[in-house]
């Protein structure tokens, strides 16, 4: 299989955690598979048009990482969703980077997850 083929075979899922102060923290998930149309079918289950809660996805969370990076533990400006930023085709060097499922196994959770996003499976939720 040619680099270029490769290529088409695999997704990148841009995402990012944004607390309410903006501090942003950003993610990637190397998928197999790719459709030009993923983007647009994942945005239509979002909540309000780019938020998903990742654990309810099987989406690596960041928050970890953006505590880490913003040199504090959780606080009161955190909360249960991630943004989605975009769903494009993977370069060749980010075909090396570790795999994260497949594009339609996160693009059928994400449906079965339209409207009925559970904010109470992040730990950042109070309910």
């Amino acid at each position: 299989m040619t680099n270029q083929q490769q290529r088409e075979h695999h997704s990148m899922f841009e995402y990012l955690y944004r607390d309410a102060g903006n501090f942003k923290s950003y993610g990637a998930l190397l998928l197999t598979g790719y459709t030009p149309d993923a983007d647009a079918n994942v945005r239509e289950c979002l909540e309000w048009g780019d938020q998903f809660v990742a654990e309810q996805v099987g989406v690596p969370v960041l928050c970890p990482e953006h505590w880490e990076s913003v040199g504090e533990g959780p606080s009161d400006l955190d909360h249960a969703f991630h943004e989605f930023v975009c769903l494009r085709p993977a370069t060749s060097q980010e075909l090396s980077l570790p795999h994260g499922g497949s594009l339609h196994t996160l693009v059928a959770r994400m449906q079965a997850a339209r409207g009925r996003w559970d904010v109470t499976l992040s730990p950042n939720c109070d309910a």
